[in-house]
């Protein structure tokens, strides 16, 4: 009796513990449900504030811009001792002025009002193909084996960045001009379509493939954005993968590259050699990385770190953790660059904004995905991270325009016009933008239809005697 006694005893126990552990379990769910819910709910709400979009352009750029900085630094620091002697910070203070620059040009872009820049955007247009041709000439000068700056007095310029630029503007222009005809594809192909090819073959003069692929991307993304059929990006397809095919076999470096791509087991070990690096300087960097400064890749290891290899050393110093960072601040980016698009009315701040995002998103992509191996190399820097001077300057435009685009989305015309600037207005001087107003619809004139020959009828006569409808004298 005794022993089923303590028996049944036990089990009520260990029920009662159960029930107690269930109970505690489920407490404990539904605190973690209800922060969840909070962090949601909060998250949603300042997210529907009217200048979100805005401030969340301003933090990417200079979280970007900021991390750009570090990071040149500590891959520049080799190469700026080995180039003169004199100091490590010389390539990383060229780095921190370009910044500068781009840091008026973001200002540009996001205080001059859109209208105006889209008035400008064709006369830009002529400028950019002007700058093409001369890099051609003697005034070009060669870096990397292609003519591709342009040396105006202590500054070198890149004409294809503000091509990039020219083309995304420009053609948003063109195409929302004629938005009532692109269903007829001379409308939508022309002149959109041929000066591009007009800059595509002015790039591929320097030689310079990646660039060539950048202002492709923007194409593809304007007449994405207008809504053209899908059998014309088929066809774009095919005809950029020929032209890829022509161009490889043209040159000895780019069939080497692709062909390593392809097969690394039987290319030339010195046509793999960056991409190896590459990968072997992530496996290097771990989880949480090798520490910052304390990568060995830029010892001359891997050549061109700090152009368009400084990812690897992100990966490198900074560990998965810190390249994640980085592929989360790309992906905001797109987040937040198509949310200002699909909130805006205006038909050309839509596809501006959604062009240039892809534009720069892309960029990242293309150079994120061949320095792990996933795409042949091409020379595409990584926006606001790799050192250039005139694309870190000219993605800070970019960055700039976009959250000028921000600030013309309805409910922020809204808020600005009837609460005021705000801290960054006043702060940036920025003026009110003026809500989007539709242009008039042209009325056509009803087109009479002639009537046939044989029942055409005179005119009738006047019943007082005037002949034609005309009054009768007096």
């Amino acid at each position: 009796m005794t022993s089923r006694a303590d028996g049944r005893d036990q089990s009520g126990e260990d029920e009662s513990g159960g029930r107690k552990a269930r109970r505690s379990k489920a407490k404990r769910d539904r605190s973690k449900r209800s922060w969840l819910i909070a962090i949601r709910t909060a998250l949603t709400a300042w997210l529907g504030r009217p200048l979100a979009s805005f401030h969340l352009i301003m933090a990417i750029c200079g979280l970007l811009a900021g991390l750009g900085l570090i990071m040149v630094l500590s891959a520049s620091s080799v190469s700026s001792y080995d180039g003169d002697g004199s100091s490590v910070y010389a390539l990383f203070g060229k780095q921190a002025m370009f910044v500068g620059i781009g840091a008026v040009l973001f200002w540009f872009g996001v205080r001059i009002p859109l209208p105006r820049i889209r008035r400008l955007s064709g006369p830009g247009m002529l400028v950019v193909v002007v700058l093409l041709i001369a890099v051609l000439t003697p005034l070009g000068t060669f870096v990397y084996g292609a003519r591709r700056q342009l040396d105006l007095g202590p500054l070198s310029v890149q004409p294809v960045e503000l091509a990039k630029l020219g083309l995304a503007l420009w053609g948003a222009h063109v195409l929302i001009s004629k938005q009532a005809m692109l269903h007829r594809w001379r409308h939508l192909l022309v002149p959109v379509v041929p000066v591009a090819l007009l800059l595509f073959g002015l790039v591929m003069m320097q030689p310079d493939l990646g660039s060539t692929v950048s202002l492709g991307v923007v194409l593809i993304a304007l007449l994405w954005f207008v809504g053209a059929a899908g059998r014309l990006f088929a066809t774009i397809f095919l005809a950029a993968l020929g032209g890829i095919v022509v161009l490889a076999l043209g040159e000895q470096y780019r069939l080497a590259r692709i062909v390593s791509f392809l097969n690394p087991d039987t290319a030339d070990p010195a046509a793999r050699y960056q991409a190896d690096q590459a990968q072997f300087a992530l496996a290097d960097g771990g989880l949480f990385g090798q520490g910052l400064g304390q990568g060995g890749s830029k010892w001359n290891y891997l050549p061109n770190v700090h152009h368009d290899f400084i990812f690897a050393l992100i990966g490198e110093e900074l560990g998965f953790v810190g390249s994640m960072v980085v592929l989360g601040l790309y992906a905001a980016l797109a987040i937040v660059g198509l949310r200002i698009a699909l909130r805006n009315v205006d038909p050309w701040i839509r596809v501006v904004a959604g062009t240039l995002t892809v534009w720069l998103v892309s960029q990242a992509a293309i150079n994120i995905g061949y320095v792990v191996g996933l795409l042949p190399v091409t020379g595409i820097p990584l926006p606001l991270i790799s050192y250039g001077g005139t694309s870190v300057a000219v993605t800070m435009l970019v960055f700039g325009i976009l959250a000028n685009c921000a600030r013309h989305e309805p409910e922020s015309v809204a808020a600005l016009r009837s609460q005021g600037p705000g801290r960054f207005g006043k702060l940036l001087r920025l003026p009110a933008p003026e809500p989007y107003r539709p242009p008039p619809e042209r009325r056509k004139a009803p087109r009479r239809s002639p009537a046939p020959a044989g029942n055409r009828t005179p005119p009738a006569r006047s019943k007082t005697g005037g002949g034609h409808g005309r009054r009768p004298r007096r």
